[in-house]
């Protein structure tokens, strides 16, 4: 297993981690037990995988809960690093939702419970909150950390300019600074190339990874001509969404390829590409089953080729957005490396 640095923190975190969205049974993405989570973490944590995530959220505690229940057994939490979320609403009550101090202090307390430990490894604000200033919500996690409630925070699905406005208040105040963002990016959705992954590169932040096979569509067992049958697909859940089906399937026919040139499954070979993106730290891998988690473990060690990797770029690329293609067609002899990682694919075309 390869470790690589979390952002500008001295934090090293393995590059496949566990996500644990299937734990508990909220009738959408999974219903893994307390037996099936303590076997699962085992799988991983044998295998070298430090980083287990989760959320306040997944299955309304009871992601969080079985958790905690299975990394307190057999010495597992010393073996752990944890990382939970708050944002979204936990409660009926006008302040149970939010990135406010009164929901995340809440939050966090109601987390530590549940996972049955004294400290959260990484806090992540899960989402925006456009009503409560930045200011509050920085000062609130970085008194967590003060506390020793919390070790390092980070955000996820922060857009570029939320971010970089996050950076600049912990600068400004002086508080603790987001060492990651959890994003979602994949072959088939490279939106966060425009300004997420440059801004990491820029400002020192670590990439995690959530959904990282696109919900499935990138796992290599559906094509054109083997679509599912079953599952939250079927029944009208649209995270992450497919915009352009063809361009999909097209995809999906390379990763398939590339695959059977490596021996592996379209699911490895998806993360494997990740891996191999500047700026990405760990992909954060879950599964219904055993089986799925066990062959996800394989990308850790699998290195694509050179044109194996410019075959899956130049099937999955997306068209440069203004103001992107004025700065390629103008300003190319100005761009420094944070602008090239989006860039040098298009220059000369």
């Amino acid at each position: 297993m390869e470790y690589r640095l979390l952002g500008r923190s001295g934090l090293k975190v393995s590059t496949v981690s566990l996500g644990t969205a299937t734990f508990g049974d909220d009738g959408l993405w999974g219903d893994t037990d307390l037996a099936a989570a303590e076997r699962q973490i085992d799988m991983y944590l044998d295998a070298g995988v430090n980083l287990i995530d989760t959320a306040n959220v997944y299955s309304k505690g009871v992601s969080e809960e079985i958790t905690g229940a299975a990394l307190a057994k057999n010495g597992r939490r010393a073996r752990a690093l944890i990382a939970t979320k708050v944002r979204f609403r936990a409660g009926p009550g006008p302040n149970d939702a939010g990135l406010s101090r009164q929901h995340i202090v809440a939050q966090a307390e109601a987390s530590l419970k549940r996972l049955r430990t004294d400290v959260i490894d990484l806090y992540q604000v899960h989402e925006w909150d456009g009503l409560t200033p930045l200011e509050e919500t920085l000062e609130a996690l970085d008194t967590l950390i003060r506390q020793g409630k919390v070790r390092y925070i980070g955000c996820s699905n922060y857009s570029g300019w939320h971010l970089m406005k996050a950076l600049g208040v912990s600068e400004r105040h002086n508080y603790q600074r987001f060492v990651s963002q959890q994003i979602h990016y994949t072959l088939e959705a490279r939106e966060a190339e425009y300004e997420l992954q440059p801004i990491s590169i820029d400002q020192g932040l670590g990439i995690l990874v959530w959904s990282p096979l696109g919900g499935g569509w990138l796992s290599g067992k559906y094509t054109r001509a083997s679509k599912p049958d079953t599952g939250r697909h079927v029944t009208g859940f649209k995270e992450p969404p497919i915009n352009d089906w063809e361009r999909l399937w097209d995809i999906v026919d390379v990763l398939n390829a590339v695959a059977g040139e490596q021996g592996v499954s379209g699911a490895v070979v998806a993360l494997a590409w990740l891996l191999q993106r500047k700026g990405v730290t760990s992909v954060i891998a879950g599964g219904r089953t055993d089986a799925q988690l066990q062959d996800n473990l394989k990308a850790a060690e699998l290195k694509l080729s050179a044109e194996q990797v410019k075959r899956l770029d130049e099937v999955s690329q997306k068209p440069l957005l203004y103001p992107y293609w004025h700065q390629n067609w103008t300003a190319s002899d100005r761009l420094g490396e944070a602008d090239m990682e989006l860039h040098r694919p298009y220059i000369g075309k």
